[in-house]
Order: structure tokens, then sequence, then C-alpha cells
């Protein structure tokens, strides 16, 4: 756990020198700062979505996951929690007007990519969190410019990484022979598709449901299970 609690401490400690300087940055500096993090994003989520060896794999995994998290309403859910934490800490921000954004798109990118699994795997597995070690300083500073833009909700992500990243580390020995290398890369392509989805939030070109899609990363062991069996 060593490297998640790492990792949630440069977030907080981001999130608070982002809105710190937030406050203090012009309207027009925010603007271009919020465009260039949607641009940088897109081409993370491209980078990641091309990774698949198998578009197969990722189409069925997101057909399947979006399915489910249409079903349970998750990005629903997520709205709602993202709108309670507004309500709670409205009087003491009164600026911040969208928390439940800032939630949900600080939650996908610290929490959706390879180095959270790999590196959750190996922490638990070996008590090696070099790899979290460097996927903390970079959400530090993606909590940075997050915050300074996006605002207050950002800094209740890095409840996001705390269960996330630590369920993941915790059960890492379970999880083993599942997240193959196979897994790990569709997983990260599949990721890298809602990725895209940020930065087209971030450019204000679409708001896409990104917290329905999040079921489809559950669903890519299992369908990259059933395609290798059945050849795909």
């Amino acid at each position: 756990m060593t490297g998640t609690i790492l990792n949630v401490t440069t977030v907080l400690i981001g999130s608070a020198v982002g809105l710190l300087l937030g406050a203090r940055l012009p309207d027009r500096v925010r603007v271009v700062a919020m465009q260039g993090l949607g641009l940088v994003t897109l081409l993370i989520g491209v980078q990641m979505a091309l990774r698949t060896e198998n578009v197969l794999i990722v189409l069925a995994s997101v057909a399947l996951g979006g399915s489910l998290g249409a079903l349970l309403r998750v990005d629903e859910r997520l709205d709602g929690l993202g709108q309670w934490l507004e309500g709670r800490v409205k009087g003491r921000f009164p600026q911040q007007s969208d928390i439940s954004q800032a939630f949900i798109t600080a939650s996908l990118v610290f929490c959706v990519g390879p180095m959270t699994i790999l590196g959750s795997l190996q922490d638990g597995l070996t008590g090696d969190y070099r790899l979290l070690a460097v996927k903390a300083l970079l959400d530090g500073i993606a909590a940075v410019a997050f915050a300074s833009t996006l605002g207050v909700g950002v800094v209740f992500a890095a409840v996001t990484v705390l269960v996330y990243q630590g369920a993941l580390t915790l059960g890492a020995a379970l999880l083993k022979d599942l997240l193959s290398e196979a897994v790990i890369r569709e997983m990260s392509a599949t990721g890298g598709l809602l990725i895209l989805g940020i930065g087209l939030r971030l450019l204000e070109i679409r708001r896409l449901a990104l917290g329905d899609l999040l079921p489809a990363l559950l669903a890519v062991p299992l369908v990259t299970t059933i395609g290798s069996r059945l050849a795909l």
C-alpha cells in the first residue's frame, strides 16, 4: 500500500497547489490551460488505444461493459456522488460550481491506465512501489493543472485513487493469474478509449457517459479469456 499512499498524498498536495494557483490565474490563461489539457489527453488516449492487438476484444468489452454500466446507472450515480460532495462543500468553496465533473474527470485520469494496474500488482506482490512512485509524481503534476482549471472536485479524486488502487494492490495475489500481459494490454487500450472521451469533454466537444463505460475495464479479462479460447 506504500505506493498508493504516496499517490494519494501527491494528488492532495497537487490539488491544494492548483487551487491556490487557480485563484490567481486570469480566465484566459485558465481556458488555454484547459484546452491544452484536453489536447494532451486526446493524445494519451490515442496512444493507449493503439496498443490493442485485437480490436474485437476492445469492441466486445466496451459493448458488454457499457451495457452493464447503463443498466446500473454508473454515470448517474457517480454524478450524484459528485453533487452530494458539492452540496457538502459549497459553503466553503462558493466559486466552485461543477465539482461533480471535476471529481469524475480527475478520478478517470488518475485511475485508468496501465501504470495503475502494473504498479499496483508490483506493490502488492513484491512490495516494489517504484512504478507507483513515478505515477504519483505524474498524478501530482496533473492534479495541479486540473485543480487550477476544474476546481476543488479534484481533491476528492484522491479517495477514488485510494479505494481503486488500494483494492488492486491488496487483491494482487488473487488477480495475478487473471491479469496476464494480454489482459493488461487490452485493458490499457480500452482505457485509452475512455481517456479519449475525457479529452472530448475537456474540450467541450461532447459529454459522453464515461461512468457507464467504466465496467468495460472489468469486462476485458472475461472477453480476453473467451477470445483466446475461440482464437479470435
